[in-house]
């Protein structure tokens, strides 16, 4: 089969489609021919030797995969059959034309939904439903402040805090995807580059602040991000973009609030906590997905390259212009 890979770690030109053996399912695990993945940006981390894959997970790239279920291995309870059409959440893989997965982490595709649109939604979606749920625990009326609001699970984070009665906040670097935001049904949306979202978001919630801050960012916001978090706000670290090392009293700010850190990191997470998350997105979310849902969701494809442009796909997101989710299509 063809896969996406790369040789040693590097830029986006040591990408390339690569022959390799197609995988065969072991104990309890269901083949997928996939049709579609996306990228995300654990990827290009891996890409550059920075993020390696779990123990015992596939090295090539791709954590989420759409298509339909092609063989299965033994001892699968018979919840699916050949021709299903599926979507994954993976810790690797799903950049190629097959890969397996635990049938207990497999989802069904919404019907009438396509393979790109369903190839947006498990690594966004479910890293969004998480935080919120299982982490944050939101609760109806709280306010969340979503950072990089118009990526993949921001945009997923804000409908979904829209479906538990929440009011999403977000921060974005351009007036395009923060028009997106809004259209999405974000409350309100501040621009990073020239303002200060912790005064900003003072200033909309009348000084209270928010009770959850959803951050990929890290270091280089931990002051402003302190300073409009409500008293016993929950800030939920779950990417370091900017760094980790912080420098400052951090820890006095945070007391001072009463305020509690949480960090998280799906990929990592083992099977069975997954799959509770897989169950519980499955029973409470996909639902809305559907056309006569009320309300409903939608994930947002910004563009789709096949996999022999791997390369440029990568350089797209490199350029952090995109809104949603950037897809790879996977050749027959």
């Amino acid at each position: 089969m063809f896969a996406a890979y790369f040789d040693c770690p590097g830029g986006p030109e040591n990408l390339y489609m690569k022959e390799v053996m197609k995988p065969d399912p072991g104990e309890g695990e269901v083949l997928v021919k996939v049709s579609a993945s996306a990228l995300n940006r654990a990827d290009l981390l891996q890409r550059r030797g920075k993020y390696p894959p779990p123990k015992g997970a596939s090295d090539i790239l791709g954590l989420e995969a759409a298509g339909s279920v092609a063989g299965l291995g033994p001892g699968c309870s018979g919840r699916w059959k050949i021709g299903d059409a599926v979507m994954a959440l993976l810790s690797g893989g799903g950049q190629a034309q097959f890969v397996t997965v635990p049938e207990g982490l497999l989802m069904p595709i919404p019907k009438d939904m396509t393979f790109i649109q369903a190839a947006a939604i498990p690594e966004a979606w479910l890293t969004a439903f998480q935080l919120l749920h299982f982490v944050g625990k939101v609760q109806e009326g709280e306010k969340v402040l979503i950072h990089a609001g118009a990526s993949g699970v921001g945009m997923a984070a804000i409908q979904l805090v829209r479906l538990a009665k929440a009011i999403p906040i977000v921060t974005a670097g351009t007036q395009e995807k923060l028009e997106a935001t809004a259209n999405a049904g974000a409350a309100a949306g501040f621009n990073y580059k020239n303002e200060d979202f912790s005064e900003k978001v003072l200033e909309f919630t009348q000084g209270s602040g928010v009770d959850i801050i959803l951050d990929c960012v890290g270091a280089s916001y931990w002051e402003k991000n302190l300073n409009c978090l409500s008293t016993d706000g929950r800030w939920i670290i779950y990417g370091l973009l900017s760094g980790g090392e912080v420098h400052g009293d951090l820890l006095a700010r945070l007391l001072f609030k009463r305020a509690s850190i949480h960090t998280s990191l799906l990929r990592s997470r083992d099977k069975e906590a997954s799959t509770g998350y897989k169950q519980a997105f499955t029973e409470e979310v996909l639902p809305h997905f559907l056309g006569d849902a009320s309300p409903r969701l939608q994930p947002l494809v910004d563009s789709v390259y096949p996999l022999h442009a791997i390369a440029e796909a990568h350089r797209a997101m490199e350029e952090n212009k995109n809104i949603g989710k950037i897809v790879i299509e996977i050749p027959v």
